[in-house]
């Protein structure tokens, strides 16, 4: 597969055919969804398209650390390059970091005043003017008056610097009838917005939907395919090879301690799944292949306090240090995760043993799909309405994936971790 041929996986390849080509100079697009089903990807998605074809792209994410964001173009990008040659995978990344820049702020406030000050700013230091502006994690819940002057603000902005703007809005209907708007707080902006794309998820996969198309008062009926996570289109070819997946696409996300999360990493070398396994300063984890150290800022984005702990987890844990930041740490695993499975033990008021069972926390706090392998009772649980399901062995079917549990490993948690694999991937290379 050449460079040329890498964007074709994107949906919004196959939808510019229904947009007259593209958003256009001077646009703006938005991209609605459920929380969880995909927005992000899509931004990252379009990024990358419009990167790899020479345009220089800014992506401003709020609400996300550096690492989250390039997490995701690490993730699509490794999805999209499966199969091309080293050279040609090298020469596509350089493509990348030579053509889209990432710009993240902790909240969620984007002002126009702050947008022309990043803007400037890349002009004048880095010789950078983008013809494409992504904007991810815009907060339209603020007065009505001033949501409508900033976006009408960022539109004129994306007009003076010729390029295009994508942004990210969420949906609270699940399933509105085609070319009917969701419920959503940007409708009060509709007169400003040119282009609408609706995600709605469907079991392991989800639907994109072409809600709006400029003044076109006949919105093409688009209905594509795509893979739940990575939001690549789903091809012919792709449901003829679903039941052993390219292990290449897939990554893993741990935190390389001993036991579970070490068998865990050795599964991952030896199918040939990418591994990320987070830590810390004064942490040394038993993996070491893909460590990534955060910085104090980055764990400080994973924090909670000892009064949710109480509520939620029903946990009082020490109060050190270590304790925070292996919390804060595992924060990292799980959000950017499609789904999570720990080995432990569930205990009697359906939390999981152990530091462990923060990730479960978590994961039922973000609604992914969790799955436990419980080895006192030697199965497999899933979180399902509320409470914990005895499961059939599960496949890992999300491109990015979390797995962690108890450092006390047992037989039965290792071989239904080494199955797991098995089942997802076929025998190991």
């Amino acid at each position: 597969m050449a460079q040329r041929d890498i964007s074709a996986q994107s949906a919004l390849r196959v939808l510019e055919r229904s947009i007259h080509g593209g958003l256009g100079t001077g646009n703006l697009g938005v991209v609605m969804a459920r929380p969880g089903v995909g927005k992000t990807a899509i931004l990252v998605q379009i990024g990358l398209d419009e990167a790899l074809r020479g345009r220089d792209v800014l992506h401003i994410a709020l609400g996300q650390s550096l690492t989250q964001a390039q997490s995701w173009y690490d993730s699509l990008f490794n999805d999209w390059v499966t199969g091309m040659s080293a050279g040609h995978k090298e020469t596509a990344r350089t493509t990348v970091a030579r053509h889209r820049i990432l710009q993240c702020f902790p909240d969620h406030d984007l002002s126009p005043g702050r947008l022309s000050e990043v803007v400037a700013r890349f002009a004048k230091h880095a010789n950078f003017s983008p013809t494409v502006l992504l904007i991810d994690g815009f907060s339209w819940d603020g007065p009505t008056a001033a949501v409508v002057a900033a976006i009408r603000d960022f539109r004129a902005h994306a007009k003076v610097l010729q390029a295009e703007i994508w942004m990210t809005a969420q949906a609270e209907r699940a399933e509105p009838e085609p070319a009917v708007w969701p419920k959503t707080p940007c409708a009060a902006c509709a007169e400003l917005i040119d282009v609408v794309l609706l995600l709605t998820p469907h079991g392991a996969e989800a639907s994109i939907r072409l809600i709006k198309d400029h003044d076109n008062p006949a919105v093409p009926d688009t209905h594509l395919l795509l893979e739940s996570d990575t939001l690549r289109v789903i091809s012919a070819l792709d449901r003829a090879n679903t039941r052993h997946p390219l292990p290449g696409a897939y990554s893993l996300l741990s935190g390389g301690a001993p036991g579970a999360e070490s068998a865990f990493g050795e599964c991952a070398e030896r199918w040939g799944v990418h591994e990320t396994n987070y830590t810390y300063a004064g942490r040394a984890p038993a993996r070491t292949r893909g460590v990534v150290e955060l910085s104090p800022q980055e764990l400080r984005e994973g924090e909670v306090s000892a009064t949710y702990l109480q509520s939620h987890w029903r946990r009082s844990l020490p109060a050190t240090r270590e304790v925070r930041q292996l919390l804060q740490s595992i924060w990292h695993q799980v959000v950017t995760a499609g789904e999570v499975f720990v080995v432990g033990r569930i205990l009697e008021d359906q939390t999981v043993k152990g530091g462990t069972g923060w990730a479960v926390e978590l994961a039922r706090h973000f609604q992914k799909p969790v799955y436990v392998f419980d080895q006192e009772k030697n199965g497999w649980f899933c979180w399902q309405d509320g409470e914990w399901t005895a499961a059939p062995a599960p496949r890992i079917t999300r491109r990015r994936f979390a797995g962690t549990g108890t450092q006390s490993l047992t037989e039965q948690g290792r071989t239904a971790i080494e199955k797991l694999f098995g089942d997802s991937f076929g025998a190991a290379a």
